[in-house]
């Protein structure tokens, strides 16, 4: 078990086992069981490493309210309202120091056709891309796609996570079904992308006395049409490697590159960037998740016991890099 007494390695850092730590989860977007799920794991985590956190489902417990009871906010939310730089700027106007991203880099994350674009901007490899238009027909739909794109594409939300109302489609009708699934969901913009050929493949970043550090890479594969919501909870449906079985060039590319992406954005403290790897070695960025799941075997704590960082050591890095933010952080 790790226990943490006081860090003298960062003078801006309080002693850790004085603080009151509220570990802030839930939340009402589409991903409220993962962030559950992730705040559970960070609170244990915390509790092994001899530190205190509070959970607090941010659903039920107003901002003006847990903002008096606490010295710092661990985040474990995912998706809208609070990955997005909505829960940021929040604590920032109550003056509450926080784990991860300021509010840029969280909406700028969040955001895919924005952060695509940045990406396309830097000359950094992302799959072409087309943000679709709800004022558009079905038919001119289709047609944008068709021709823009071509056949097969992925489709999902620009703002959302996890895979939640992701699909393939591989030609018009199936399309068409997924447009119109999308009627009944509560995301309001999608987009569509070339379907790669290749293996999902992830490298967390995380601050570690100051310094950003690339985690190993982790490769997934997995027999489903694409790594979906079912394969990315049930560990039945995918095959992990970490590190990940690839070339030594390729892998220190992709640290690189999400060491890149990760800058780019102003992100802080922690995140995870997804790459499509193909057959013939292309390493393409998808997204980057400036509030990566905290779950003890998901993929950011995977990693990290890969690169010998324990659960609970993980959880005090993070900790950390709520105090390390420059003064003023957009």
């Amino acid at each position: 078990m790790s226990t943490v007494t006081s860090d003298c390695r960062n003078p801006a850092t309080p002693p850790l086992q004085d603080l009151r730590i509220g570990v802030l989860c839930g939340g009402n977007s589409p991903e409220r069981p993962g962030s559950l799920a992730s705040g559970a794991a960070a609170a244990k985590g915390l509790a092994q490493a001899g530190l205190t956190g509070e959970l607090i489902d941010v659903a039920e417990v107003p901002v003006d309210q847990f903002a008096r009871s606490i010295d710092v906010a661990l985040l474990a939310l995912h998706g809208l309202g609070g990955e997005d730089g909505k829960m940021q700027g929040a604590l920032d106007l109550y003056g509450v120091p926080y784990t991860g991203s300021g509010v840029l880099a969280s909406a700028t994350g969040m955001d895919k056709t924005a952060l695509k674009t940045l990406l396309a901007a830097q000359h950094i490899d992302t799959p072409r891309w087309a943000e679709l238009n709800p004022a558009l027909s079905t038919a001119a739909t289709l047609d944008m796609i068709k021709h823009s794109l071509g056949y097969p594409v992925f489709y999902k939300p620009v703002s959302g996570g996890g895979s939640l109302e992701a699909g393939v489609a591989h030609d018009q009708q199936q399309m068409t079904d997924l447009l119109e699934r999308a009627k009944v969901h509560p995301y309001e913009r999608y987009m569509a992308e070339p379907l790669l050929d290749g293996s999902p493949c992830t490298v967390g970043l995380i601050e570690i006395d100051g310094a950003l550090t690339a985690l190993p890479v982790l490769h997934v594969r997995t027999d489903r049409e694409f790594y979906d919501y079912d394969a990315k909870h049930d560990l039945t449906l995918r095959t992990e490697t970490c590190p990940a079985d690839l070339p030594d060039g390729l892998t220190r590319q992709m640290q690189a590159t999400a060491k890149r992406v990760h800058q780019l954005v102003g992100a802080h403290g922690v995140s995870r960037v997804d790459f499509m790897v193909t057959p013939g070695g292309r390493a393409a960025v998808l997204e980057i998740n400036t509030l990566p799941g905290l779950s003890e075997h998901g993929n950011l704590a995977t990693m990290a016991r890969a690169a010998g960082i324990s659960y609970p050591d993980l959880m005090v890095h993070i900790l950390r890099s709520a105090f390390s933010k420059p003064a003023y952080l957009p």
